[in-house]
């Protein structure tokens, strides 16, 4: 037999004997023979299920269900089947005692309202045996003393025991019972209420049948030919085959109530076309047998065409779905109305999309007639427009565009502003729209604006591109009488100035704040100035004056060291009007005393500061501190002042700070604001210094950040262009380099530090425990907490007694390169200063030059007479090195003995590091000033310099210059540790 030959050369030997095992044990009997095959089933006692093993004895090919190719099972099958034909003997039949599953199924219902379920019971059959099957068929299978070989059990059995296994009850629900057909379909014995039956998992729907009457149309709903009963919803038993009657959503008993009959009149022969029978096939087959039945038309899809009417400001809308161009249906609600001969076929699925687009597009329900007024009324004509725009069908809108354009009209009149639109209709009639109804418009992207009498006309929107901002902010800066604030004049003049307006002499006279403090009034000076002022002082006093004039606040922000104090103190009017308030850090308090006595010796000064301080109510010039402002708030804003300033504004750069609320509470007439540095990290720094001087110029914080501090963050260089412009009028800053050329040069010069190898090693194990410090804070707690993680390895590169445990006494690299230099300035005949930001570092340098001989005064926080240590060290024969802490001393203090600046550590903050080196770089400075940073080579300091110059970009901002201000980022932070 060639089969056999083919089968055993292809076996292993292994496989071969596992075969004539199986086949010497009786455990192969036959299920099924035909002309060209013949199957049998294998009883392997290793195997859950008796794989079916299927020989073509004719083509010498074979099969098993088992899936291994080839398997045992086909060896013992051809054994079996070869050794049949050579005795002439019958193929092997089924042992016995084989037990053999038996399905007994039966409708349950409980109750005239309970859905009906399916029981389902089975039972193993030996003989005329019937034992019920109780547990879960797997189980059974695995038990012991009932092996494989003693049940007949094929895979559709176990994909039904799933079903049912665990389940609490038999009985199934319907839904739940069709999914077993497919699987009892495929098992031998079925039996439905005691009689067995047949299962098939084919459907047999009912269908429809159309016939034609005299008045119409009848729709027939036929059973399934042969059907005996409705089982469930959805089942019959038909011709003694349970079968499924597919998804035709008519209930169990309206199904064997079949059939059904419907009457169509003829006028709704549209609706049975194109809604009825389209449904009816989705659900079962459906026979025409009506001649005059229309044909539906295919081709044709629904579209939404909207019908616009209007009155004065308000429209009507009405969205319908109709099909064709022109339209020759409309759907009604669920029907469709017929406008030609042609019947469309209605695409359900289309209609709910062109509903969707009506109701996202234009806000419609379509169907139904909505009415929209007011701004309402605006932003649908908006979108109305691009819906008309798109190619889609509009009626009745022709009226909605009523002018060409609109053009800006001012009322300048008693110092007011007011602000409106007009233009004229293509009758010549003349319409205005109010500037709420234009910039309402243009805020909310609107194309269209209302008229004032009704109607609605384009958006002027090149005067808005170019103007937009500046009129929302001149608005927002009325008062409620309609005049408008001070600090909103220079942006008015530009305004009227743009638009070739005449403006009213009041705003003319501001005209220097617009054109580069050009044609600013000559100064007046007080007679008992004791100073010659500098051509940019000058000028400085000169402005400062024409803002007291006009009632606005100014920021004197000229850089360190060209004298903002004496400026301040020569703008100030003569003695005998309201007085000053000076308030400043108390680091320089002693300072402002000593140049107000000297250039306004006419001025009566108090120094409000101490333990026992008095208020002196006949001074003309009040001087305090940041603190004592916080402090005594209600004291200082009782006695009243007429004029109100800041040095180092800086000091309100933190617009929630107590110092900042108590300075924008305190009244005063006049406002000044002195910074070399009003910027340092944040455009937030800026408009904290402007709303102390000019409340409202730039609106709320809020405002200020969405209209100006995001987008100019991200990179937008016309905001950032259009806030130089608008606190350019208030904000006065000169350059050393463009006002003070008589000043020697500034040399910037960086040392780099080598580490030891004992330094390296404490550096590299400090960077490797910081590493992931600093990450798991820059999640948890944002940047700040990452940068006290950084602190440690800033330490590091300077010295390791700095750091927990670390040796004090030990060498520092840094710090011998730095008393090298000071040793070679000092033989030089230079004096320097030496700046730290930790005065437990400045304790570790003493010791170093006190072993090199060179004497030195300190300057830090615990100094308690820094006027004594100031004026020792600035005497030609006083000490050649100065050890000074960045806090205490990096602002307010004249060192100009000094021409070497050694900078210790960098900082973060490149304005700090600027101040501390301006002490000695000042009016007064004579000799070349050189400023030493001391940099650990290969550590995290060479990463701050790289972000110090790129954090010089937020002043420049906002001040001129570079259009993106820079803050710390994560990925920043994480970058200096790598």
């Amino acid at each position: 037999m060639e089969l056999f030959t083919a089968l055993r050369g292809a076996s292993s030997a292994q496989t071969w004997s596992r075969g004539v095992e199986l086949a010497r044990e009786g455990q192969v009997y036959a299920i099924d023979q035909a002309d060209d095959q013949v199957s049998f089933k294998v009883t392997d006692p290793r195997a859950r299920i008796a794989p079916v093993a299927t020989l073509y004895p004719e083509d010498a090919e074979w099969d098993c269900s088992c899936g291994v190719d080839p398997c045992a099972h086909v060896a013992a099958a051809a054994i079996a089947l070869k050794r049949a034909r050579e005795t002439g003997s019958a193929l092997p039949a089924a042992p016995s005692d084989l037990g053999r599953l038996v399905y007994r199924l039966s409708v349950v219902t409980s109750g005239p309202q309970a859905p009906e379920r399916v029981n389902v019971e089975r039972l193993v059959a030996r003989g005329a045996e019937l034992t019920e099957v109780t547990g879960s068929l797997a189980a059974l299978l695995g038990a012991r003393g009932e092996p494989a070989a003693a049940l007949d059990v094929g895979p559709p059995d176990l994909a039904i025991d799933r079903v049912l296994t665990g389940r609490p009850q038999r009985a199934l629900p319907a839904e739940l019972f069709e999914g077993l057909l497919r699987h009892l379909a495929e098992v031998p014995h079925v039996e439905l209420d005691g009689a067995k039956v047949l299962v098939s998992a084919a459907p047999a729907p009912p269908r429809a049948v159309v016939e034609e009457t005299p008045g119409g149309f009848r729709v027939r709903i036929e059973a399934p030919p042969g059907l005996e009963r409705v089982v469930l919803p959805g089942l019959g038993l038909i011709a003694g085959t349970l079968k499924p009657l597919g998804a035709t959503e008519l209930t169990g008993r309206r199904l064997q109530n079949l059939p059904s009959v419907r009457e169509v009149p003829r006028a709704a022969s549209a609706e049975l076309v194109s809604d009825i029978l389209p449904a009816l096939r989705e659900r079962m087959p459906v026979v025409v047998n009506a001649a005059s039945l229309p044909k539906p038309t295919r081709h044709l899809r629904p579209r939404v065409e909207v019908s616009v009417t209007q009155e004065g400001g308000a429209l009507s809308a009405l969205a319908t779905l109709v099909y064709g161009e022109p339209p020759v249906a409309r759907v009604d609600g669920e029907h469709l109305v017929l406008l030609g001969a042609e019947v469309p076929l209605r695409d359900l699925e289309a209609e709910r999309a062109g509903e969707v687009e009506a109701r996202q597009e234009l806000g419609l329900i379509v169907g139904r007639r909505q009415h929209f007024t007011g701004d309402a009324a605006i932003g649908f004509a908006s979108k109305l427009e691009r819906f008309r725009a798109a190619g889609n069908a509009v009626s009745g809108a022709a009226g909605l565009r009523r002018v060409a354009s609109l053009t800006p009209r001012l009322d300048l009149a008693s110092g007011r502003f007011d602000l409106s639109f007009e233009g004229q209709t293509e009758a010549g009639e003349r319409v205005t729209a109010s500037a709420s109804a234009v910039l309402g418009a243009y805020q909310a992207g609107l194309p269209l604006v209302p008229l004032d009498d009704g109607g609605f006309a384009p958006l002027p929107a090149q005067f808005l591109s170019e103007h937009g901002h500046r009129v929302m902010a001149l608005l927002a800066a009325k008062e409620p009488s309609g005049e408008l604030k001070g600090h909103a004049r220079p942006e008015l003049l530009r305004l009227v100035r743009s638009l070739d307006y005449p403006a009213p002499p009041e705003l003319s006279a501001l005209e220097p704040l617009i054109d580069g403090f050009q044609g600013l009034p000559q100064a007046s000076l007080p007679r008992a100035l004791n100073a010659t002022l500098r051509d940019y002082q000058l000028e400085g006093v000169r402005w400062l004056q024409f803002m007291r004039k006009a009632k606005l606040g100014a920021v004197l922000a000229d850089d360190m060291g060209l004298g903002k104090t004496l400026q301040a103190l020569a703008s100030l009017p003569e003695p005998g009007g309201a007085p000053t308030l000076v308030v400043c850090p108390t680091s320089v308090l002693g300072n402002w005393a000593r140049e107000a006595a000297r250039f306004r010796p006419d001025l009566r000064q108090c120094v409000y500061h101490g333990a026992r301080r008095d208020l002196d109510n006949q001074a003309d010039l009040v001087l305090t501190s940041y603190a004592l402002l916080r402090l005594d708030h209600a004291a200082l804003d009782k006695r009243g002042f007429g004029t109100l300033i800041l040095d180092e504004a800086q000091a309100i750069k933190n617009p929630e700070s107590q110092a900042a609320q108590a300075a924008y509470a305190l009244r005063a007439a006049c406002r000044i604001s002195l910074s070399g540095t009003p910027v340092e990290n944040r455009l937030d720094e800026l408009w904290s210094q402007l709303h102390f001087t000019n409340p409202g110029l730039l609106g709320g914080r809020a405002d200020f950040d969405a209209e100006f501090g995001r987008p100019i963050a991200d990179g937008n260089a016309g905001r950032a262009a259009a806030l130089r412009a608008r606190v350019a009028p208030f904000v006065l800053r000169r350059l050393k380099r463009q006002v003070a050329k008589e000043l020697p040069p500034r040399t910037e010069v960086t040392l780099s530090v080598e580490l030891t190898g004992a330094e390296r090693a404490t550096y590299d194990a400090v960077r490797a425990a910081t590493q992931r410090e600093v990450a798991e804070r820059l999640g948890a707690s944002g940047v700040f907490a990452a940068l006290e993680a950084l602190l440690r390895l800033r330490q590091a590169c300077c010295h390791s007694g700095l750091l927990p445990g670390g040796a004090r006494e030990g060498v520092s690299s840094k710090v011998a390169l730095l008393v090298e230099h000071l040793e070679r300035a000092h033989a030089s005949g230079h004096k320097c200063l030496v700046f730290s930001q930790w005065t437990a570092l400045l304790d570790l340098v003493e010791p170093a030059l006190t072993a090199a001989s060179l004497e030195f005064v300190r300057l830090d926080g615990s100094t308690t007479d820094r006027d004594a240590v100031v004026q020792r060290f600035q005497e030609e024969t006083g000490p050649p090195v100065m050890l000074i802490s960045l806090k205490a001393g990096g602002t307010g203090l004249n060192l100009t003995a000094a021409d070497h600046v050694y900078l210790l550590d960098p900082w973060w903050n490149p304005a700090v590091e600027d101040q501390a080196a301006d002490r000695a770089h000042r009016i007064g400075q004579e000799r070349p000033v050189i400023v030493h940073r001391l940099v650990a080579a290969d550590s995290v300091e060479e990463g701050i310099l790289a972000l110090q110059e790129h954090k010089r970009s937020v002043a420049d901002a906002a001040l001129g210059g570079a259009d993106r201000a820079a803050q710390l980022t994560r990925e920043e932070l994480l970058g200096l540790l790598a």
